[in-house]
């Protein structure tokens, strides 16, 4: 570190080296040019489709380090909500809601339920209840057991990817037709229970399934409400994310008499063929998210929380024995890369991407960079009296960064902070703090390199 003076402060955070390794990036934080609220806590999670165990308890603090406002739950058929017509059994689907709120997010139910009552005959391909006026009881009963807890449960999705069945981690593979119907049955149900309520669907596994065609037709045309639309996918490239949330937002402008929000409330690396490059996922979440806040997504869940092994039995009872037993192999003898808390219990490194993302609260400042690699958030928190920064690179090029801190409002007390991957367990290795420098009010230049995948934090106090 060194002081020049006359022409500005120059400080050095990590260091400079003689050799050249290409042109330098210039980035540019802007303090005195507030965007409006940047609404981190709606890039949230989600949990479930795996068991009717507590997935969540062992881990609540470390969930709620991450701010999210809402983590997102399958509601299955292996919490046996109504193993009788009118006889319900709340129990386990109830702790997992109760862990939720625990957590200070509110869950965004993904009704999934399938019971034997309405679907007497296992088959992905029977998806429309025995008795639609029955079924609307019953669905108006979970609304309501949960307007009687407290809940405070505003979002209540139709279904779970519906275009692919069990292959999907759910019990039903609809057409377009079938769908509509019944997304409209189901909706009016939740509806009738709590007016308040916004419903939506149908969390496509692919994105140009006929389905949502079909939805956002019907419903324009029988004015039935549609809050929100949602879709999955898993790609290790961030910039197909990007595309696939234009071409839905695309979608929905066809229908100008619809206002739905837009979720993508499953998301991750390509689970097949992951870039197995610990650095890659904690980065690939920063620039994904990045990407889906320029598209003008409104909600994300990265799935998932929790890794958890699955019960064969438990999937046999709601299941053809073909999707038991790919429930069974997936999650108990394919790698995993999906959780942010493993198997063991132990959080994974894209777990401290999310606990820098948490940081971002308040109003967004303005950033600026010459290269499509180098991206950031920045945010001043009112509330704590801050201002905080997030940049990294996102390739498998180093990258030599010009910091311009543009009009700092005050003299600040600075800590840089370098999310390292490949450090050990303890988090002040996982997110290595620098010591701490002071900067002067006004304009600032700050020099550094960023690794490849690197992930570097700042707090300004």
């Amino acid at each position: 570190m060194r002081t020049k003076t006359g022409t500005g402060l120059l400080f050095v955070l990590l260091w400079l080296t003689s050799t050249v390794y290409g042109q330098s990036t210039s980035v540019t934080v802007s303090f005195d040019n507030e965007l409006g609220p940047m609404k981190m806590e709606q890039m949230a999670l989600g949990q479930g489709g795996l068991s009717e165990e507590p997935m969540l308890a062992s881990r609540l603090t470390e969930i709620r380090a991450l701010r999210p406002a809402i983590i997102r739950l399958f509601v299955s058929e292996y919490y046996d909500v109504v193993p009788q017509k009118k006889t319900y059994h709340f129990g386990s689907l109830d702790s997992m809601v109760k862990d939720i709120l625990k957590t200070g997010a509110k869950p965004l139910m993904s009704f999934c339920l399938k019971p034997k009552v309405f679907f007497p005959v296992i088959d992905q391909d029977v998806v429309e209840p025995n008795d639609y006026e029955a079924w609307g009881e019953f669905v108006a009963d979970v609304v309501k057991h949960y307007i009687d807890m407290g809940a405070g449960i505003k979002y209540w999705e139709v279904g779970n990817e519906v275009d692919i069945g069990e292959d999907g981690g759910t019990p039903y593979r609809f057409k377009p037709d079938s769908y509509a119907r019944y997304y409209k049955h189901t909706a009016a149900a939740i509806l009738s229970a709590d007016p308040a309520a916004k419903v939506g669907g149908p969390a496509l596994a692919w994105y140009k399934s006929p389905i949502l065609p079909e939805l956002l037709r019907v419903c324009a045309a029988e004015k039935i409400q549609l809050d929100f639309v949602s879709f999955h996918h898993y790609n290790n490239s961030p910039y197909v994310i990007r595309e696939q949330i234009d071409y839905v937002k695309n979608l929905v402008a066809g229908y100008p008499s619809l206002h739905p929000e837009t979720i993508m409330d499953e998301w991750n690396v390509d689970l097949f063929n992951p870039i197995l490059d610990p650095r890659y996922q904690p980065c690939y979440i920063a620039e994904t998210i990045w990407q889906m806040k320029e598209a003008g997504l409104d909600w994300s869940c990265y799935y998932q929380v929790c890794d958890w092994y699955v019960s064969y039995e438990t999937f046999e009872k709601v299941f053809s024995p073909g999707g038991a037993a790919f429930m069974t192999r997936w999650w108990n003898r394919q790698a995993q890369f999906s959780g942010l808390i493993d198997y063991q219990d132990q959080v994974r490194p894209a777990y401290f991407s999310f606990k820098l993302l948490s940081r971002m609260a308040g109003n967004a400042l303005e950033i600026k960079t010459t290269n499509n690699k180098v991206h950031g958030f920045a945010t001043h928190d009112a509330k704590l009296n801050m201002h905080n920064l997030m940049l990294w690179n996102f390739s498998d090029t180093a990258r030599n960064i010009e910091l311009n801190l543009s009009n700092l409002p005050a003299d600040k007390r600075v800590r840089h902070i370098i999310l390292d991957a490949l450090g050990g367990l303890d988090e002040n290795q996982r997110l290595r703090p620098e010591p701490f420098i002071k900067l002067k009010k006004g304009t600032q230049k700050l020099s550094l390199k960023l690794e490849p995948w690197a992930v570097h934090y700042w707090s300004f106090e």
